[in-house]
């Protein structure tokens, strides 16, 4: 089997960069009303009704924020590739190598430098 052409990489990594976004962009989308204010009605609903939506609620906020931290990773690695340094440690200057990007594309530094 032949090694892969540096474009082929790079359309590789970029394709699959772009696919994560769109993915993460429709998780975003599906559960936008999980992240909405919860009503405080007393009325509608009881105090440990209220305390789970609350506690869901804050759960969702955190998993977009954990989203929104993964899309700044995507576009840096875009970025990166956009510029011919992807794939390259940001500690050392070394390849970080096909097997950490495979498993992660926007790896930012070799498995020596990430111990």
């Amino acid at each position: 089997m032949t090694e892969p052409t540096d474009a082929e990489l790079r359309t590789r990594y970029k394709e699959r960069l772009l696919a994560e976004l769109e993915e993460i962009a429709e998780a975003s989308r599906q559960t936008s009303a999980d992240r909405d204010p919860v009503v405080l009605d007393q009325q509608s609903v009881g105090r440990l009704s209220r305390m789970d939506a609350m506690q869901g609620q804050a759960m969702a906020a955190a998993m977009q924020w954990r989203r929104d931290g993964r899309i700044k990773a995507i576009h840096a690695a875009l970025e990166r590739l956009e510029i011919d340094e992807f794939g390259w440690c940001d500690d050392c200057g070394d390849f970080i190598g096909l097997k950490r990007l495979d498993l992660d594309p926007v790896a930012q530094r070799c498995v020596g430098c990430a111990r």
